[in-house]
């Protein structure tokens, strides 16, 4: 457990919490002190992952929440405050990855809306149903989770348009929210071991290759950096993404190695 104690007394919501990025994110804040609300559309898994941090001695709870439906983000967003009292922080986790078919054209509008409507409309969703009580909180922050295929290409076109879609969404709300007291940002990681790699541990060995570090991220890696973003070390830090990457966007690791190869 860390010793840092940024989030003393603040109220937390996090989405797709269950697992993941988002339950080390939950983890991460509640041993910094804040009382978390680990929301997911899996409402059982919400609650063991919350279970699992009163065990020792945190502040989780946890409710059933849909993003892409806007009554669900409306009743946990009124669920946060009323058992916190006060809601200082959103964390958009929630995400939804179909792969693609092997050719474009053979997509169709109900997968490409699913993807959007839970990634990118989903935190929508949250960030307007908490976004009052944000700047009643008077130190509101909001931190979303995007991805490096919002800025290359790494396949899935519907996450990936998406996860381009929040980078452009955290900048204009950061914009908007500014005024008002909230700050607004996105962290941005590259391949992270979640369960969504289950059974894929040669692929992941291939891939940890190209990354300039060594190696693929941790949950806990991102939930650092959803930390550093919500805290008040972040206070003059509104519209940005910040990479978590490993260095796979900044270093073209297969060309340094192609060059190197006889």
């Amino acid at each position: 457990m860390t010793e840092t104690r940024r989030f003393d007394g603040h109220g937390v919501l996090v989405t797709g919490a269950a697992r993941g990025i988002g339950a080390a994110t939950a983890r991460r804040l509640a041993e910094e002190g804040a009382r978390v609300l680990v929301t997911d559309a899996d409402a059982a898994e919400a609650e063991k992952t919350a279970a699992a941090l009163r065990v020792r001695g945190l502040s989780a709870w946890a409710y059933g929440c849909d993003v892409a439906v806007g009554d669900s983000v409306q009743a946990a967003v009124a669920h946060a405050v009323d058992a916190f009292g006060t809601l200082d922080v959103l964390v958009n986790s929630a995400a939804h990855c179909t792969p693609d078919t092997p050719l474009f054209e053979d997509g169709t509008d109900e997968v490409w809306a699913r993807d959007l409507d839970v990634t990118l409309t989903g935190a929508q969703r949250c960030c307007r149903a908490a976004l009052p009580h944000l700047v009643a909180s008077g130190r509101g922050a909001i931190v979303s989770i995007g991805s490096v295929n919002g800025a290359q290409d790494f396949g899935n076109h519907a996450y990936s348009a998406a996860k381009a879609g929040l980078v452009s969404l955290t900048r204009t709300l950061a914009g908007h929210a500014a005024p008002r007291g909230v700050r607004v940002n996105l962290v941005m990681p590259g391949t992270v071991r979640t369960s969504a790699w289950e059974g894929r541990g040669a692929e992941l060995d291939r891939i940890r290759e190209l990354y300039p570090l060594g190696r693929v991220g941790e949950p806990e890696d991102i939930a650092a950096a959803v930390a550093f973003l919500a805290s008040r070390d972040a206070a003059w830090i509104t519209g940005t993404t910040l990479t978590v990457d490993g260095g796979l966007t900044a270093v073209n690791t297969a060309f340094h190695t192609a060059l190197r190869t006889p």
